[in-house]
């Protein structure tokens, strides 16, 4: 089978914002490290402060921010640092995140190998937080943090308060270091033409801690603190969103506007310190869509919404290619067959190679006979005799465009199941349990090569009835696109319908084959219905 990459993101924050040769050696110091993909760098000069966000391998992140640590146990004096940002030590916090096919426990045992490697080679005390700390009272990085690096020297010499890690002593060039395993977390401010004070009562209103255990916040997941930002002239809110899906971005936002034009304070957009995820963005541009009436499908039109609306421009320009998380990774086409040109991919059926084949042909053919009914109603959209007809079109233009984009990754997903179907044959069979285990997986990448195509009919499927309604009311100029739409989507459906009967046979569970033939077999007949029904209907509209 096709080996998965276990993706972690490590975000280390350094005591040093101001010198650039120091912020500079510290990332080439990750940059360098094998395995290791430096994603964003952003220095705070009133913070003094640096986020450094790479990914990679477990293994390797583990390796890069050691490699980081060395260089700044070597450049960076905590007895010379003042800046607006609490911290504890030269590298104040370094979490591991999960990303992609890791887990949480997989993060925490990488903090704990660099907590202790750390620990050992630096000769420094180090803390475990969040998931990798199982005490209570110091699983939070404020809890830890209390004091701050002024307060350690006492801190230390408490047993409550030995390190996790290094020797119970202060060290006063480094302070202390806290390392754990953590949800993703963004880091948001938000900007004030008022002073720092305004900015941190509102922060005491909608932090989660409140002012206190008897005034708590408005907002669960977050952390929040007003600061000055000397190098802008501006007081921004600084927002730590611990679990975006409980409490997104553009939610805080919003709640800041309403309370800051209560205090009568202006608020200038907002920024993003480090990266977020796509999901964030996309819930952000749900929220406006619906709030604002819009009509907007295109997701580099939601990011420019959401980018707008949130200010995100406002003190340095936000580039979706190096602010988001997805679009940072991304190093090779998840879909090498759909992210293929044309010419490449007819090619590729063309060649003396079983896939890819017809299942991948069928699924790009019923793609392209929706994509021509999106096309349809989306040039009767907008124009102004047709204006009659706008909530109708909204209705039916969304699942023809989501469809679509659904139909495309099948193209790769069927060429993927019949690769691993072929694996699966391959397998060693040489005693009992080999050949026993090589029929388990036959039988499962069988039943995964027929439960491609018939999600590729299922979803095109789906598309027939706002197809009619393009039939209908979509401008009739464009009639022989839906025909064609029409038509393509029909034999798609067959097509993936033949790919379906093709490897039923050596399937051993009798009432799965049976139940998914019947299953196929209805969407083969009512899509030629359907067919006929739309061609009809054009004929009618053209008489």
């Amino acid at each position: 089978m096709m080996k998965t990459k276990k993706i972690v993101e490590c975000v280390p924050n350094f005591s040093e914002g101001r010198d650039e040769q120091i912020i500079k050696a510290i990332a080439e110091a990750i940059e360098n490290t094998p395995g290791c993909k430096l994603l964003d760098v952003d220095p705070g000069k009133s913070t003094n402060r640096t986020v450094y966000t790479f990914v990679g391998e477990p293994e390797a992140v583990v390796e890069g921010a050691l490699n980081a640590a060395r260089i700044a146990r070597k450049l960076i004096d905590m007895r010379k640092h003042k800046g607006e940002h609490p911290r504890i030590g030269t590298l104040d916090v370094c979490p591991f995140v999960p990303v992609a096919n890791v887990t949480m426990e997989e993060c925490v045992e990488c903090a704990k190998k660099f907590g202790n490697r750390l620990a050992q080679e630096l000769a420094v005390p180090v803390y475990l937080y969040e998931y990798a700390q199982p005490l209570d009272y110091r699983k939070k990085l404020p809890q830890i943090r209390e004091g701050e690096y002024e307060g350690l020297p006492n801190k230390i010499k408490q047993p409550e308060w030995k390190p996790d890690f290094g020797p119970p002593e202060f060290v006063p060039e480094w302070g202390a270091t806290v390392t754990g395993a953590r949800d993703f977390l963004i880091a948001y401010n938000v900007n004030l033409l008022g002073t720092k004070e305004q900015a941190h009562r509102i922060a005491l209103n909608i932090r989660e801690a409140g002012r206190g255990p008897n005034q708590p916040g408005l907002f669960k997941e977050v952390k929040a603190i007003g600061w000055w930002l000397e190098e802008h002239n501006i007081a921004q809110v600084s927002i730590n969103l611990t679990n975006f899906k409980i409490t997104p971005p553009h939610i805080v936002f919003e709640e800041i506007k309403r309370e800051a034009q209560e205090l009568k304070v202006a608020v200038v957009g907002s920024e993003l310190v480090g990266l977020i995820p796509l999901e964030a963005i996309m819930i952000a541009a749900e929220y406006y869509i619906e709030k604002e009436d819009l009509f907007i499908l295109d997701e580099d039109q939601k990011i420019k919404l959401v980018v707008d609306r949130l200010g995100l421009n406002s003190i340095s320009k936000f580039n979706p290619k190096k602010k988001i998380i997805e679009y940072m990774i991304e190093e090779e086409p998840n879909e090498p067959l759909a992210q293929s040109t044309v010419k490449d991919f007819i090619l590729k059926i063309s060649a003396r190679t079983p896939a890819p084949g017809g299942g991948s042909a069928s699924a790009a053919i019923a793609a392209i006979g929706v994509a021509l009914g999106c096309m349809v109603a989306q040039l009767t959209y907008g124009v102004r005799k047709f204006e009659h007809l706008t909530n109708d079109l909204r209705r039916i233009i969304p699942p023809l465009y989501q469809s679509t984009r659904n139909l495309i990754s099948m193209i790769d997903a069927d060429a993927n199941a019949f690769n691993e179907y072929m694996e699966a044959i391959r397998m060693p069979k040489s005693t009992q349990e080999e050949v026993e285990k090589r029929q388990v997986a036959i039988q499962e990448a069988l039943k995964k090569a027929v439960s491609v195509p018939l999600t590729t009919m299922k979803i095109a499927y789906k598309c027939w009835e706002p197809l009619k309604e393009v039939a209908r009311i979509g401008n009739i100029a464009s009639k022989s696109d839906v025909e064609v739409g029409a038509k393509a989507l029909e034999t798609g459906i067959w097509g993936a319908y033949r790919n379906v009967l093709i490897n039923l046979p050596g399937i051993e569970d009798n009432q799965y084959v049976e139940d998914l033939k019947r299953e196929a077999e209805n969407i083969v007949e009512n899509s030629k219905i359907a067919l006929e029904d739309i061609l009809r209907i054009i004929s009618q509209r053209d008489s």
